[in-house]
């Protein structure tokens, strides 16, 4: 297949994903206009980074003005993920894929562009991988620019409404493998705890929102990596199962 049609056929199947980057840049360009970033540094954040939790740990330390180090732990533990799908990505690419390409696939890698690139058969190529990256930038910081517009000109009342649907989609991520896994719920349960024995108890409330956030999720993933890890039969099922479920999770 030529690179053109290979291209064309990334962009295809990003669209879905694209879709769903809408409506969650948009709600996160509500949340960090009304944080107190203004339009443009809010779509500049979309733009350098496409990393959901990321962004939105990220904008309360920058509108804190938090040391620089806080930030780059918060963002090293949160996106530490991405490390990781990027090595397991880069044995799924094809040898004639060059250095810089790997380099610029590596930035936009996301769960929805990893989990569709890993479920192709056979080698990927530099232009699928570039077409498939397309979209779901596109829709992310088109997304963002117009909740931080919307911010700005809707009312008060509703810029709030909106700003529960980034909260709601973390909650749509979590919920189902919870439902799977009752280790997962139980680990989510600890980190609620945790977040909120530092934003009411005496002494932890003092703490910083960065180091909370990283104390949070590394006391309660490495805590039930311990109690329970996981069997090495579901591991090696592979990505081509969780790769399913992602994609019926972006058609939906």
């Amino acid at each position: 297949m030529s690179s053109k049609k290979l291209y064309f056929r990334g962009i295809k199947d990003g669209f879905p994903i694209c879709l769903g980057y809408l409506s969650v840049s948009f709600a996160f360009g509500i949340y960090a206009v009304g944080a107190g970033l203004s339009v443009w540094q809010t779509i500049l954040v979309s733009v350098a980074n496409v990393t959901s939790a990321g962004q939105l740990a990220g904008v309360p330390i920058i509108v804190g003005s938090l040391p620089l180090i806080e930030m780059v732990l918060t963002q090293f533990v949160i996106n530490l993920r991405y490390s990781l799908m990027s090595v397991s990505l880069s044995q799924k690419l094809s040898p004639r894929v060059k250095l810089l390409h790997r380099l610029a696939i590596a930035f936009g890698v996301t769960d929805e562009i990893f989990a569709v690139s890993i479920s192709q058969k056979g080698d990927v190529e530099t232009s699928y991988m570039m077409g498939l990256i397309t979209t779901p930038f596109w829709g992310w910081t088109i997304g963002t620019a117009l909740g931080a517009l919307a911010g700005d000109i809707l009312p008060e009342m509703v810029v709030s409404a909106l700003g529960i649907a980034l909260y709601a989609m973390f909650v749509a991520i979590v919920i189902p493998p919870s439902k799977k896994n009752h280790s997962v719920a139980f680990c989510c349960l600890l980190a609620i705890a945790l977040s909120c024995a530092f934003r009411y108890l005496p002494v932890l409330k003092d703490v910083s929102a960065g180091i909370a956030i990283i104390i949070c999720a590394l006391v309660s993933g490495l805590l039930f990596a311990w109690i329970a890890p996981i069997p090495d039969e579901e591991k090696k099922d592979g990505p081509n199962d969780s790769a399913s479920d992602e994609g019926k999770a972006v058609a939906t």
